[in-house]
């Protein structure tokens, strides 16, 4: 089995193959939404091994609300080793400094907690919509700068659903697509005004991800200040978002007063 040191190295070396165009392909979006993505990341035995090694839905946690309908896990221990020496591989010094150079960034760092990273799974009818994520790690002592999705699903079409959306122009306006391509690493700013979702799941089969937040003591963009998950609906879902609207206003005054809200996440990992 590949363990995280030999995972880097292959990393390492795929985003050095590639830097010079994943530079331009962030710069090109600076002024919305920055992204870049990298195809192929992995082997494919290591890639395949990677989705074979994910735990049934029962071994995970059921998030479900006019927000969100996904299984989610940060208690990486509980399953097959790989997929934690795959989360942390992303987290090793080298990568982190080589995304820092493809993105214009200094001083990132990987959350060891896997606060809202880790693993999830999408299946039919499952969906994630419009939000921003929180501004900040758990303690509140650094800011949310980065979002590492890899998906590994073998023979995921486009057409399947479960992709992600980047909203550049604000929830009112048309989206843009990025493939949840099985051996894809999708890496996208998260900022004040990066909004993103992912769109319902069309087809049955699970649609698996591994993710990965890069946190900084300085926000990717000026005058930023603290945010809690916000969530919105989709254009077409008017009354939905107005009771999002009244859910995010109501949880940004209670952590107002409650720096670290009433109810501690349960979405770590507790070594």
């Amino acid at each position: 089995m590949y363990d995280r040191k030999e995972i880097e190295q292959i990393l390492l070396n795929k985003l050095d193959e590639h830097s010079n165009f994943l530079k331009l392909q962030y710069k090109a979006n600076v002024n919305r939404i920055p992204f870049f993505y990298v195809d192929d990341l992995f082997p494919l035995d290591l890639a395949t091994n990677i989705f074979d090694v994910f735990p049934k839905e029962t071994q995970t946690t059921l998030k479900k609300s006019l927000k969100e309908h996904k299984y989610v896990a940060a208690q990486m221990d509980r399953y097959d080793n790989l997929l934690e020496e795959v989360i942390y591989a992303f987290q090793q010094p080298q990568i982190v400094t080589k995304i820092e150079k493809i993105c214009g960034l200094s001083n990132l760092q990987p959350d060891e907690n896997l606060y809202a990273g880790g693993i999830s799974m999408m299946r039919e009818g499952n969906f994630l919509n419009p939000h921003l994520d929180n501004s900040h790690d758990k303690d509140r002592n650094f800011w949310r700068v980065l979002n590492l999705l890899y998906y590994v699903t073998p023979d995921w079409k486009e057409s399947y659903g479960g992709n992600l959306e980047l909203w550049p122009e604000g929830v009112k306006n048309k989206p843009t697509k990025i493939h949840a391509k099985f051996n894809r690493l999708v890496v996208m700013a998260t900022h004040a005004n990066s909004w993103h979702s992912v769109e319902k799941v069309t087809r049955p089969g699970v649609r698996c991800c591994v993710s990965n937040y890069y946190f900084s003591a300085t926000p990717i963009t000026k005058n930023a200040k603290f945010h809690v998950t916000t969530f919105r609906g989709r254009p077409e879902q008017k009354f939905r978002d107005k009771l999002l609207m009244v859910d995010s206003f109501a949880r940004m005054q209670i952590r107002k007063i409650f720096k670290k809200g009433i109810v501690e996440n349960p979405h770590v990992y507790k070594k």
